[in-house]
């Protein structure tokens, strides 16, 4: 008896679409994340991994969406054929299944250090933009989260001894961004 199909999709932001990823697929069962590639921490490949059984067949778009390095990369490949479970890559027409030639180890290991390259020069290129941005005054950052009149309170409440923690998970903010704010705070205070 043949295995089942199972997709994985993952897209990273909300203008994606994961219906184009698997397009023209015959799928059993799909799971579709909402995760960053470079999160381990990713709910949906868990449940997929702890679904497929041996035949089955673990079908992703291009190895980008399974793994933002090489090392994550070979490592879920290698736990999932392992386990007797083939992934096979839409977009590279490749299948791996544990039973493959050194060369389509090789083939695996180049094209993921390619991707892996790939995502390094979009993140180069996109800090030397916010860079040239900021030279010409047009890049201001991300929006700050906090209103003046919230951020003032939080000051307050935090030089009354309130835990920073507590401030940030109620506010909805990391302790760094909470933080910057006490910074950035203290800043104007002084330069008034």
């Amino acid at each position: 008896m043949a295995g089942q199909r199972v997709g994985y999709i993952r897209i990273s932001t909300s203008d994606q679409h994961p219906d184009r990823q698997l397009d023209g697929q015959t799928l059993d069962r799909v799971f579709t994340e909402h995760a960053s590639g470079k999160d381990r921490n990713r709910p949906q490949l868990a449940a997929l991994c702890a679904f497929v059984r041996t035949g089955d067949t673990v079908v992703v778009h291009s190895m980008d969406r399974l793994a933002r390095n090489l090392d994550d990369l070979r490592e879920i490949v290698q736990t999932l054929t392992q386990r007797g479970v083939a992934i096979h890559f839409v977009t590279k027409h490749l299948t791996f299944t544990g039973n493959d030639s050194p060369m389509a180890t090789l083939i695996l290991s180049m094209l993921g250090a390619v991707a892996e390259f790939e995502r390094a020069l979009i993140r180069e290129r996109q800090r030397e933009g916010i860079a040239m941005a900021k030279q010409r005054g047009v890049y201001k950052g991300r929006k700050k989260v906090l209103n003046p009149a919230t951020i003032a309170q939080v000051v307050d409440r935090a030089a009354a001894g309130e835990s920073k923690t507590a401030l940030a998970r109620e506010l909805g903010i990391s302790r760094e961004t909470l933080y910057q704010y006490l910074r950035q705070h203290a800043t104007a205070d002084r330069t008034h």
